[in-house]
């Protein structure tokens, strides 16, 4: 039976958000010129101990590579990351670092080597924005490899939306253990 009281308390609820459409934070325009997210990862900007955090949350880990100005990272953020199943899907399965293909910030890598975020990229042979490097489940062994056998997958450049979710999709059900990224698009799709 609907009392007074309920219809007021009803009300209040909805007003409040609750058992309504949530709000969604938008990407925010930061001081050195790059879109964030206010979900990404704020970091001590120790890659090691990031990637650890994020297996221990039950998350796969990240980084995104941007560079002001650049058209495509800003569409990533207004438009792929704006899109309420792209990011719950990401927020719910990875945490994601973000770096400056050209900033100066020091970085602690894999391998305990503390350097720029423009040197870290051309170790990584990042070259393009946006790029995101994913890492392995677990930091152990990672030193020991080239910094090019480290990562399990790599998108170097903007991706459309459906592609950017299956990229991410795909690292999270490891599918590089069986497929290249373009194999598994094509079973998606069929």
């Amino acid at each position: 039976m609907l009392t007074r009281r309920g219809l007021v308390l009803s009300g209040a609820a909805l007003t409040a958000g609750l058992g309504g459409p949530r709000a969604r934070a938008a990407a925010v325009l930061t001081d050195d010129g790059l879109y964030r997210q206010p979900w990404f990862l704020e970091s001590f900007l120790e890659l090691g101990d990031d990637l650890d955090g994020a297996t221990k949350a039950g998350k796969r880990f990240a980084v995104m590579w941007e560079l002001r100005g650049c058209p495509y990272c800003k569409e990533t953020h207004l438009v792929n990351f704006a899109m309420p199943e792209i990011e719950d899907y990401i927020k719910a399965n990875f945490e994601i670092v973000q770096l400056n293909i050209v900033g100066s910030r020091k970085v602690k890598d894999f391998d305990g080597t503390e350097i720029g975020e423009k040197a870290l990229a051309a170790k990584y042979g990042v070259r393009f924005t946006p790029t995101v490097q994913f890492f392995p489940e677990k930091p152990e062994g990672l030193a020991q490899l080239a910094p090019e056998k480290r990562e399990v997958a790599r998108a170097p450049g903007y991706l459309k939306p459906d592609d950017f979710l299956a990229l991410f999709r795909f690292v999270r059900e490891k599918g590089y253990e069986t497929k290249s990224f373009r194999d598994y698009l094509r079973s998606a799709r069929s």
